[in-house]
């Protein structure tokens, strides 16, 4: 059975992170993941096309370089509210559940991510339930991650499984 401590995530805010998207990631990202389409650094090529600008991959936003980013740079405020995923991650260790692994993610694309844009990711705790294995218990921890442009304008959803042994 889960502990309290652990099972008070569940539909709390657990993380935000604000960046400002910029014409270099985008290109280095594209490049990384082998995308030679011209929308993503040609920029004579973008202005022309319906977009109007360069855009980002779809996947870019989630890239682990932003995450945990709690402040935009520049700005002293914090842009979190909610309980920590650091104290969330030592509530699972206390129960037992030191390891980690990648259950996989889902995601939902709604609208172009721009050079220029500032986009805010917010993430919630969706579920935590516990089963028991072959090998013993394990917890599947379910977030959903909101991205919204400075518009705010949700731009995409992530839905992200994680497996705590």
């Amino acid at each position: 059975m889960l502990a309290e401590e652990v099972k008070k995530y569940i539909g709390q805010q657990v993380g935000a992170s604000i960046f400002e998207v910029e014409k270099e990631p985008i290109r280095r990202f594209a490049d990384a993941v082998d995308d030679h389409n011209p929308i993503y650094w040609d920029e004579d090529y973008a202005k022309k096309s319906r977009y109007g600008s360069i855009i980002a991959p779809p996947g870019f936003i989630s890239s682990p370089w932003y995450a945990g980013r709690a402040v935009k740079w520049g700005k002293k405020e914090p842009a979190t509210e909610g309980l920590g995923r650091a104290d969330l991650m030592m509530a699972l260790v206390q129960a037992g559940y030191w390891r980690v692994l990648d259950g996989g993610m889902e995601y939902e694309f709604f609208k172009p991510v721009k050079a220029g844009d500032t986009i805010k990711s917010v993430s919630v705790v969706k579920d935590i339930m516990e089963r028991e294995g072959r090998t013993g218990k394990m917890a599947f921890m379910i977030t959903e991650t909101t991205y919204t442009n400075q518009k705010g304008e949700v731009v995409a959803k992530a839905r992200g499984t994680s497996i705590h042994r």
